[in-house]
């Protein structure tokens, strides 16, 4: 054999490789993924979509390519990452309220596979749970519903308490209608509420400063995804300024706050992962009933009770899933 042939011989040997995996890579279907919080606080819910996803056979970066975006709480931002996304045409969408409602209102051919505290019917994802039609289907996990719930345990935590602060996002779309039910459950529970705002961390110092200032009897916090990403920042100015305060999600009491009661945002997106598989392998989000998440917690920190001088009423500990000690 010619040394030239010999060496072309060997050129083909070692690119045919490189070009099958090139040619894999863009065969690959694509899952886009848009979220309003950011990524830095949702590792654990991209871990379990990633598990719902291993779950169908699908394995990001080896059959499946999935690209991020993450809004960091800036709620203006997610309808033009929605937009670059879509022209991304990707096989199936993961994405939480905000970017539902939005790619919605822009495709009706993409698959959209949903993650949303509200109930879906009532902000118009879907017609209904069981038969939820068009191209969007997913989870819910019922954190706004759950709201005026954790306004009567900090009462019954607090009975005495007269003064509760409710810290949310005002960027945040769902927020008026959340306002309007609790101020209905704290009329109910003879409570007054003080609403305080944060969209940016540098908001975060103030808040504190007025719940001070107005001698809150405790805090409570809104569902909103850039609050949630940053509950182990919030759960140490709660405890630096000495507020009982009861979130929705087990971070925040595992970084030192007090209480968490709500719905597991991970299951959410494990089901997530779940669908967008099935979506992948040709089932259709029309035939894909939206799903509840089942698994509610009442997480408590009794190091917090102690460092605030509170003592837990059984009623609460007999409930509880979880106690921190």
């Amino acid at each position: 054999m010619r040394r030239r042939d010999f060496i072309a011989g060997l050129g083909g040997t070692a690119i045919c490789p490189l070009a099958a995996r090139a040619q894999q890579r863009t065969t690959m279907p694509l899952v886009g993924f848009i979220n309003s919080a950011s990524a830095s606080g949702y590792g654990y819910a991209v871990d379990a979509f990633r598990h719902g996803l291993k779950e169908i056979g699908y394995v990001e970066g080896q059959n499946v390519a999935v690209e991020y975006r993450w809004a960091d709480g800036q709620y203006d931002r997610v309808p033009v990452m929605a937009l670059e996304l879509v022209s991304r045409q990707p096989t199936v969408i993961v994405a939480n309220t905000p970017g539902v409602l939005a790619i919605k209102a822009a495709v009706t051919t993409i698959p959209i596979v949903f993650t949303t505290a509200s109930d879906p019917v009532q902000i118009g994802l879907v017609s209904s749970l069981s038969r939820p039609g068009g191209n969007v289907t997913g989870g819910t996990i019922m954190h706004v519903e759950l709201m005026p719930k954790r306004l009567e345990m900090a009462r019954e935590m607090l009975p005495g308490a007269t003064l509760i602060g409710v810290l949310v996002n005002p960027t945040n779309p769902e927020t008026e209608a959340l306002l309007k039910d609790l101020h209905l459950a704290a009329q109910t529970l003879g409570l007054r509420i003080h609403v305080l705002n944060a969209s940016t961390e540098r908001d975060f110092d103030m808040v504190f400063a007025n719940l001070v200032q107005l001698r809150a009897s405790a805090l409570t916090m809104a569902p909103d995804g850039f609050l949630l990403s940053r509950s182990e920042q919030l759960a140490a100015l709660a405890v630096r300024h000495a507020i009982p305060t009861i979130f929705q999600d087990r971070a925040f009491v595992a970084a030192g706050g007090l209480m968490s009661y709500g719905g597991s945002t991970a299951d959410a997106y494990r089901l997530a992962g779940v669908y967008t598989g099935r979506i992948l392998k040709g089932e259709k989000p029309a035939d894909l009933p939206v799903q509840q998440v089942t698994r509610i917690e009442l997480i408590i920190n009794l190091k917090a009770a102690k460092a605030l001088g509170l003592i837990f009423p059984l009623t609460l500990l007999g409930r509880a899933d979880e106690v921190i000690e």
